[in-house]
């Protein structure tokens, strides 16, 4: 599987490779290096009652993607990094220390834009357009697998509607309890 993932990977540098994009998608992202961008999303949302139920969703996403994504599933599985498969590539951003799958960026970023999307079109589309772009500049930078990238995706996906579902559920107890009162 790894050489095939190469294959991919060697492809999207053949074919994409350029010093616009060798500037630009270590800026892209390093936006979600630790999340924050997402973060930041989350405790701006969290300010303004408007948006609250909006902001402990992408936080609740966020907070779980952590645990199933970094804390779980990249240690147990336990993947070196595409640049330690295939040694002879140079890459534009610093080595990583921790394992590769699932992208941790890719995650966060469709968590967040997934809950995002759910409760506001307005801002879930570009931040949709982000997730995209921050999980390319994981293939681009040749630090994740295609696989690692879409895990991050899926799961993503599934985490951010998982988070805006239990938001819901904790507003609807929140909601009885105060009608019996």
């Amino acid at each position: 599987m790894n050489e095939f993932e190469i294959k991919i990977l060697d492809f999207i540098r053949e074919r994409f490779a350029c010093p616009f994009l060798d500037a630009v998608m270590p800026l892209i992202t390093s936006l979600a290096n630790g999340g924050i961008i997402w973060i930041i999303a989350a405790v701006l949302l969290l300010i303004f009652k408007k948006s609250r139920k909006t902001g402990f969703s992408v936080a609740l996403a966020l907070i779980t993607g952590l645990i199933i994504g970094n804390l779980i599933l990249k240690n147990l599985v336990g993947r070196i990094r595409p640049y330690e498969f295939n040694e002879g590539v140079e890459i534009l951003v610093a080595r990583l220390s921790d394992y590769s799958f699932p992208s941790g960026h890719t995650l966060a970023s469709f968590e967040a834009a997934t809950a995002l999307l759910i409760r506001d079109k307005r801002l879930g589309i570009p931040a949709l357009v982000l997730a995209v772009a921050i999980a390319f500049s994981r293939l681009y930078l040749y630090v994740h697998y295609p696989t690692d990238v879409l895990a991050g995706i899926i799961l993503g996906v599934l985490i951010g509607i998982f988070a805006c579902k239990t938001v819901d559920k904790l507003e609807n107890r929140l909601s009885a309890r105060k009608s019996r009162q």
